[in-house]
This record gives structure tokens, sequence and C-alpha cells, in this order.
């Protein structure tokens, strides 16, 4: 059979010998979690099969069941090469805990459902011969587990959708050198023309790293390294910034030893002034888009490459030129596309089921949270970090601000490179960004928010008709710092009657929808006081029907009308 997402899944750190496991699993049920004290980690078979990399809710799984799924086990018999190199065992993303056995022998444990791992296996595996790799993955929907829009409900409802549980994104198998490159970070600068490249090493070796751009050579730099972290600077001869629409990519080939590294990187720089958003130290107007990231018949998992491409190209037809990749953590292939193109994103996850007044909760969501800061770091689409959307108050507690300050120090920590919103929308704590959710839909209202003659009326303004969010912040102390209108619109249009929801009373009529999104856009567009939108939503997902396309992806209005509305330009 055909192997689904054959692609490789991490295109910024590829080597040429590696073999993708996806296709045919054999799987099991374990509903009450009690498969590990029965031994199943030392079958050599189980009772059904699935499709990988598709959770098992989908339909592209071979599988579609919906229901709560406590917890399933994999299992795949593969052929290792009978060689003296190290072996490198790739999972993607498995949703939520999950431990991971070769040949009965457990060998890593992990918890959270969105960011990847990798395990060098070589200690365990029987070379030459055939060795079962055996998965089993917990999903009982914990308190406490981000679990972004996953419906907590047995059925999707308001704007949580279709669970997905164990196994999202493709496993892979790497045979490497003994001596090899285990991860680097790539420290851009426009101003000296040149990338310094962080290398994390395996054993000591000679590393070279060679750029060229459009097929031509335009730097090369060599150095002795050891074991551990080394810093290499790579001039180069030529600059070619990444630029919104223009996603101009070096290559890049990596070498340590015999180990053989294709990569690429961006130039740019990515900040705000206390009024605009700055790309490349001038400014850019935001013009984004809610994406969350959901495919009708994969789930979490786009069909294919395509699928994830042309969700890049809708964006771009309505007019947009970047996006939230809203409540989950998008896959490294889907990012490529976004460098290679120059579409601006955020970098978020699935911070939704996590309880913000609940410091117990804190420790598991910032492991994984950190794993994506270092996952993603190289991307140069992603223009700044978003750990958490909307933090509330929670069963009559108030939400303790140390979490939040917690993850937005820690974000810029790791990354010095990026602004961080500490929440988008509701209660801001700490944040690079003051970013603010309204969905009001009346034009009279709107303009008198966002239009007021001063900054302190339009806060005076906001913070009266938000009160709820007023009460524990107050927009006049945010001032200085650049607005961003992260979400918006939200307009119900539910073309195929489905009875399904958006914000506010939808409209009547295709021109009254088109009507009410020119308003909402043009008003902001024309505000002094905000720096970019972000409308919601791209496409409809599942019950919620305020996208500008269908599940299906199918346009629901004339799109160059829409676009002609999203890049309307301040009067």
């Amino acid at each position: 059979m055909n192997i689904p997402r054959p692609e490789h899944p991490n295109p910024q750190f590829e080597r040429e010998n590696w073999i993708n496991l996806n296709g045919e699993w054999e799987f099991e049920y374990d509903f009450g979690i009690s498969g590990r004290d029965r031994g199943f980690n030392k079958r050599t078979s189980l009772n059904s099969k699935i499709i990988v990399p598709f959770c098992p809710e989908s339909k592209l799984s071979g599988i579609g069941n919906t229901d709560f799924l406590n917890c399933v086990w994999y299992l795949k018999k593969v052929n290792i090469e009978d060689n003296d190199k190290n072996v490198i065992l790739h999972f993607g993303a498995v949703d939520y805990e999950s431990y991971i056995y070769v040949n009965s022998i457990q060998v890593y444990h992990n918890v959270g459902g969105y960011v990847g791992f990798d395990i060098d296996i070589t200690t365990y595996i029987n070379r030459g011969k055939e060795n079962i790799i055996t998965v089993c993955a917990i999903d009982k929907h914990p308190a406490g587990k981000a679990s972004g829009k996953q419906s907590k409900t047995y059925q999707s409802q308001g704007c949580d959708y279709t669970r997905t549980t164990g196994i999202w994104q493709t496993v892979w198998l790497e045979y490497v050198e003994k001596s090899y490159i285990k991860s680097v970070r790539y420290y851009t600068s426009i101003e000296q023309q040149c990338v310094q490249i962080e290398v994390e090493a395996v054993g000591s070796a000679e590393f070279t790293a060679v750029a060229t751009y459009e097929g031509k050579l335009v730097g090369k730099t060599a150095a002795s390294l050891g074991e551990g972290v080394s810093r290499v600077t790579l001039n180069l001869s030529e600059l070619h910034l990444w630029e919104a629409g223009h996603g101009r990519l070096y290559d890049l080939v990596l070498t340590y030893g015999n180990d053989v590294v294709k990569s690429y990187f961006g130039i740019r720089s990515t900040a705000f002034s206390k009024k605009d958003y700055l790309l490349n130290g001038k400014p850019l107007y935001l013009r984004t888009v809610l994406d969350q990231g959901f495919y009708k018949d994969g789930i979490y998992t786009a069909k294919d490459e395509e699928e994830l491409v042309r969700d890049i190209y809708l964006s771009f037809d309505a007019g947009f030129n970047g996006a939230r990749l809203h409540q989950k953590v998008f896959e490294p292939r889907f990012l490529y596309h976004c460098d290679k193109l120059g579409y601006l994103v955020f970098g978020e996850t699935g911070n939704w089921g996590i309880d913000c007044s609940n410091m117990d909760h804190l420790a598991p969501f910032l492991m994984e949270w950190q794993r994506e800061l270092v996952r993603d770091f190289n991307h140069p689409s992603i223009i700044g970090w978003c750990p958490l959307n909307e933090t509330w108050d929670y069963d009559y507690r108030h939400q303790n601000d140390d979490f939040i300050r917690t993850l937005y120090y820690t974000t810029k920590a790791i990354d010095t490179t990026r602004p961080c919103v500490g929440t988008s929308g509701n209660y801001q704590v700490v944040s690079d960004i003051y970013d603010l959710h309204d969905y009001l839909q009346e034009k009279e209202e709107f303009e008198k928010i966002y239009l007021a003659p001063t900054y302190e009326e339009f806060a005076e303004n906001y913070d009266k008709k938000h009160e709820w969010v007023a009460r524990y912040q107050k927009s006049k102390d945010y001032k200085d710092m650049a607005l961003y209108l992260s979400e918006y619109g939200g307009i119900r249009w539910d073309t195929e009657n489905t009875g399904g929801w958006g914000y506010g009373e939808g409209p009547k009529t295709e021109e009254e929808f088109l009507e009410r999104y020119e308003y909402l856009t043009k008003i902001l567009v024309d505000s002094p006081y905000v720096c970019g939108f972000c409308y919601t939503q791209l496409y409809d997902v599942e019950q919620e029907v305020n996208g500008l396309y269908t599940y299906e992806r199918k346009p629901k209005f004339d799109m160059k009308k829409i676009k002609a509305i999203t890049e309307y330009e301040k009067k």
C-alpha cells in the first residue's frame, strides 16, 4: 500500500538515510487503561488495524470512533539494518501521555500531545532482524490536560471540536553516525549579514556549513567541535531579506564528520514599537486570520501535503498576510511552507483545559511549551509567541498572575529574538503587545471605540463595553504599547443550513455579510490605535460556521471582494 504523508516531516533538519513508518499499524483499545498490567507491551500482535499518522477518531485512520478513548495501543514490526550506526526513533506528536516500548522494553515516557520527541533506541534493537515498536497512548482528559479545542463532552459543541487521541503526526527512523549533529539554532543578523549557528553535537568531529541562495554559493565555514554546544559564525556574501509574501530562504548543508544534514534559514527581524508591528525594522500592518488547523477527514492531521499548502493560498486569496495558528501546535511541515511563502504566523499551543489559578497545572504545560519554543525556533515565519489564549478566572478562583508571568519570562529567556503575547485576549498580566478580542458586530459601537478621537476615549469606551475584562485590567495602562486586535468578526454564515453558530446575529444576505465584514475591517485599519487584526476565521470547523470558506475549503463568497476589503489601506 502507499504510505500516507510520505514527505520528510522536518525539512529544516533532514538526513538522507531515514525510513517513514507511516501506514498500517496494529491497534487495540484499552478503555480501562489496564493494558500495561496485562502485558500489552509484551505482545507480538494486536487485534485491529489503524492507518498512521491519522488519529482513531478520523475517517482517514480507517476507524472513525469519536467516543472517549481513554487509552489505545499501537504495534509495528520493523526490520533494522545490520550496520554500526545509531538508530533514532522519532514521533511527530502523540496525544496525550505516551509510553514507548522497543522489543517489550520501555524506552521512553512522554507527557504532552502537541510536540514530538526522539529516542536513541540503538541499545534496544536487534540488528538485521525484525523489531517490535509498541506505543501506549493514554488520553483520559484529566484536569490540567492541555487539549486546545478538543471537546470535553461526548459531542462537539460551541468552539470545541472532535478529539484527537494517540499518534497524529509522522513516525520515522533515522540511521545516524556515532558523531552527529543533535540540533541547531540559527541567529541571523541583518546588520552583520551573517548567521550564527549554535550546534549541539554528539562526539567530536569537523563541522562545516555551506549556504547557497537559489543555487549560488554565498557562504562557507568550518570548525573543529567537541561534544556539547558550540557557536559558529557563517558570513554571507549576499543579503536577501525574508519578507511578507516573499520567503527568501537560504539553503544550508551541515556536516559533522560523516553526518550530513540539509537545512535552511531566513534572515529577518521581528518586533513591535509603541504603535506598529515592525518587520525588518519597517512598519507592516498585520492582516491575519484565525486558523484552527482542523481537517474534516483527518481532524488534526492533513490528508496530504497539498492540504497543508492549500490553506496558506486560501488565506492569500482572501487578502491576509498571516495567521494565528490557534489553540494547536502546527506540524513543522506546515511551518516549512509558511517559511517558503513568506506567511507570517504566531506560534501558539492548545492551552484550553489548563486552570491558570492552579499552579499544579503549570509544570506539565510549561515543559511542553518549552519544547515547542526549541523545536520551532528556526522558522522565520513565526513572528511572535503566544502561550495562552483567553485566560479567565476559574470556578470563582482568580487566575494566578504568576502562572502567566512564568510562561512569559520563560519564553523570553529561551527566545530573545521574538515578541511574546502573554495572553491573547482577556486578562493581560505581562506582554510585549496589548492584545484584545472584540466580537462586537454593530458599526456605531465599533466606530465609537476604535475611531475615538483620543486614546483615553478609546480606552474608556472599550472598557465600558467589555466590563468583564475591564474589572481586571484597564486599557489606559497600555497606552505606550502596540495594539493587536487578535480576534474580531466571526460573522455567522451558514451556507449549508446546518444550524451552526457564529458571533452576533447572522446577516440575512451575502451582501449584508460583505457590508458587515467591510465596515468592521475598515474601522480597524483606519483606527489610529490598532497595528493589526485577526479575523475569525479562515474556514468553518464542524458546527462553527463563521469561516470565509466551508470546512471542505470551498469559498463561501466572491473572494475577490473579500480580498479587496481585507487589503484596504488606511485613509
